[in-house]
């Protein structure tokens, strides 16, 4: 959780990340959704039926770890379970962002995954893939399962013809991932009209994949820095 951000800094943060992803046209109409912990422990939530452009702190809603609304006059989004998921699984995640950008959004249209062994930053900053989650209704009980196997490996995943999610230690790193993500799936667009990417030599490959590790990246980077902190 964001344990040293205070409430009025986690608003600003969770409204200035719904207003990038309307001005970046991943979300339209009142699509997408930005939740975030507090330093105690409660959700902080963008509500429903409303544009991102239009989200301000005082619409925000505070709810408890079950989605019950503590605070707000406005009413939670009908796809917050997935965020419950994600909180109830990874501790060390302080926030979670879902959006339909464009380009993501096709891959998770055909149920293909975003795979570029040819990108150095995208190997270490998502491990190589993002997958997809296969198709379930938003905010169902079943979206929430078909999610469930992909929370410990990944920290960004395409949503079977839907969007993506992203989650992190706070709203701007979530929000990266799908920025990250986004541009690697452009750029497969592009270059399969030019031909075939090539991947990285496989030594390169695991060379990066062991400095996401270093970086305490992915599950076992994750595990190695628990391990460190005992």
């Amino acid at each position: 959780m964001n344990a040293s951000v205070t409430l009025p800094e986690l608003q600003r943060e969770v409204v200035r990340v719904s207003h990038v992803l309307h001005a970046r046209g991943w979300v339209a109409n009142h699509e997408g959704n930005v939740t975030a912990l507090t330093a105690d422990g409660k959700v902080l939530a963008t509500p429903t039926a409303m544009s991102k452009a239009d989200v301000r702190e005082t619409d925000l809603l505070v709810l408890d770890r079950t989605g019950r609304k503590l605070q707000g006059a406005r009413s939670p989004f009908g796809e917050l379970p997935m965020h419950l998921a994600v909180y109830g699984t990874r501790a060390d995640v302080g926030a979670v962002v879902h959006a339909h950008p464009p380009a993501c959004t096709a891959f998770a249209s055909v149920g293909r995954p975003v795979e570029a062994f040819f990108l150095s930053e995208f190997i270490v900053g998502t491990g190589g893939v993002v997958p997809v989650v296969p198709f379930a209704l938003p905010g169902s009980e079943a979206l929430c399962g078909a999610l469930q196997p992909f929370l410990e490996p990944y920290d960004v995943v395409l949503l079977g013809s839907h969007g993506i999610l992203a989650w992190g230690a706070d709203p701007a790193t979530a929000l990266k991932l799908i920025e990250h993500c986004e541009a690697t799936a452009q750029i497969l667009l592009a270059a399969e009209r030019l031909g075939t990417a090539k991947a990285l030599p496989d030594p390169v490959v695991r060379l990066l994949l062991d400095a996401r590790t270093s970086a305490g990246m992915g599950p076992s980077g994750r595990a190695r820095a628990r391990a460190v902190s005992r």
